[in-house]
């Protein structure tokens, strides 16, 4: 393995871990206590806004460096032939969507924290964080059946 590749894996697992962390975070933990009026705005302003700017910065790195190891190790046939081909694919497709889903969670806060609002941006944002956890989680295990020597199937 030549060292842009090496490189290339410690920022895209550096990352990867920081975004599904943050959106975890987000989604199990602060949102649900906006909801419930337990943070002020500001503090929730802060934490969200942090998470968006995780998530734009992940989403440059994660395309550059997934790319950079896309090209590297596979070609069209085995990205669309393999079993490891097929993880890479949806891993793409998940992190897509994920990025997409905290875009419009932020959204939906900014509306209403602009407002002077705190609980019903919340609530409205839920099903989105929600969704995000959901598929950073189905992320996670992707990456985790790609690091194992062999797949299963």
């Amino acid at each position: 393995m030549g060292v842009g590749l090496a490189v290339s894996y410690v920022l895209h697992m550096l990352f990867a871990a920081a975004l599904t962390g943050g959106v975890l975070y987000v989604a199990l933990f602060v949102n649900p206590a906006a909801v419930a009026g337990d943070i002020g705005n500001e503090a929730f302003s802060r934490v969200t806004g942090g998470l968006s700017t995780l998530t734009r910065a992940s989403a440059v790195v994660l395309l550059l460096t997934g790319g950079h190891q896309a090209g590297t190790l596979y070609t069209l046939e085995t990205l669309t032939g393999t079993g490891r081909g097929h993880l890479v694919l949806g891993m793409l497709v998940m992190w897509v969507a994920m990025t997409g889903l905290i875009e419009v969670a932020g959204s939906k806060l900014r509306d209403g924290l602009e407002a002077g609002k705190l609980r019903e941006p919340a609530r409205e944002a839920r099903p989105f964080f929600r969704a995000a956890a959901v598929l950073a989680i189905l992320l996670l295990v992707d990456a985790g059946l790609l690091a194992a020597p062999a797949l299963p199937f």
